[in-house]
């Protein structure tokens, strides 16, 4: 049971975001996510994105640093991953 953060890499409305998932259930990642203040509305389908400001706090309340691509390959393993879906241009 391990909650994961990737480096903030991520552009976004002027800032970095990172992804925070856990491999274990979405239960744990919410459960951690809460008792973080991170809001809900920060989940984003198999993770919430977090602004880099946040990255040093979730690493000292036991989040693990590791890098995007194991990130994702810890929520395959899981069977976590959802791929987002596409949208369908509308003209």
């Amino acid at each position: 049971m391990t909650i994961l953060i990737d480096p903030p890499s991520v552009p976004w409305r002027g800032r970095l975001w990172s992804h925070l998932a856990s491999d274990t259930s979405y239960a744990e990642l919410h459960d951690f996510a809460a008792a973080m203040g991170i809001p809900e509305r920060g989940f984003d389908g198999d993770h919430y994105d977090v602004p880099a400001e946040h990255w040093d706090a979730l690493v000292a309340a036991g989040a693990v640093p590791t890098r995007s691509r194991d990130l994702v390959a810890a929520l395959h393993a899981a069977g976590l991953r959802r791929r987002k879906r596409r949208r369908l241009d509308a003209s």
